[in-house]
């Protein structure tokens, strides 16, 4: 998608991609990972999401990148904490104690920009790109935080009935984009309760991406 289209949406207030509450795949997988409290996680295209203050209390740090500087004025202003803004080359760089934001073009965010990464969580990230951009993505993320361990949530639906984002993504395209990289483990898949969006049946998945020197450490 354009950025426009993004910026449109936080403009006018119409996120309702935005979940109120910490995702529960988050909650229930995201111990697979074997990412010990003090470490760093990464949420790409993070939005305002809930899932951020969920790590924040678990003692996790957090690094983000998203398109919208709305999204995270309001996101830093719901953890009620006042960031320190700074430049990072073509990125606005949100900082404060154990979380930092980097807002602008994620495709613009580079390994030194980010730092170290212990861990990824991806729950809007890919379903949010259209097919064209999707593999320049997962190899972007790959490279910018040196393939850490990943807890990655995808949607299936027929993509026919109705248009994205957010867009499916079926098991062979994850195996495409990560298969090199990682070994890949389907560690939940559940039905969309209501359907996606109210009107398509989908199913949500939540998918562990470990390289094989994490497997031998016993993720």
């Amino acid at each position: 998608m354009e950025a426009g289209f993004w910026h449109q949406k936080w403009e006018r207030g119409e996120i309702g991609f935005h979940e109120s509450e910490t995702n529960p795949l988050l909650i229930h997988h995201f111990d697979k990972l074997r990412t010990q409290a003090g470490g760093r996680v990464f949420l790409p295209l993070c939005g305002k999401t809930r899932d951020i203050a969920w790590l924040l209390a678990g003692g996790y740090r957090v690094a983000g990148a998203e398109l919208s500087g709305i999204a995270i004025e309001q996101l830093f202003n719901e953890l009620g904490v006042t960031p320190r803004i700074t430049q990072a080359g073509k990125l606005a760089h949100f900082s404060a104690s154990g979380i930092d934001i980097f807002v602008g073009d994620i495709f613009a965010v580079s390994a030194e920009d980010l730092g170290p990464v212990d861990a990824i969580y991806d729950r809007a990230a890919l379903v949010a790109l259209p097919a064209s951009v999707r593999e320049r993505y997962a190899s972007h993320l790959v490279d910018i935080t040196g393939a850490a361990p990943q807890l990655l949530v995808t949607l299936e639906y027929d993509q026919h009935l109705l248009d994205g984002p957010p867009f499916s993504v079926v098991e062979s395209e994850v195996r495409k984009h990560y298969g090199a990289a990682y070994q890949l483990q389907c560690v939940a898949r559940n039905a969309v309760e209501g359907g996606l969006k109210g009107k398509v049946a989908a199913a949500e998945s939540a998918w562990v991406l470990c390289t094989a020197d994490h497997r031998e450490e016993g993720i």
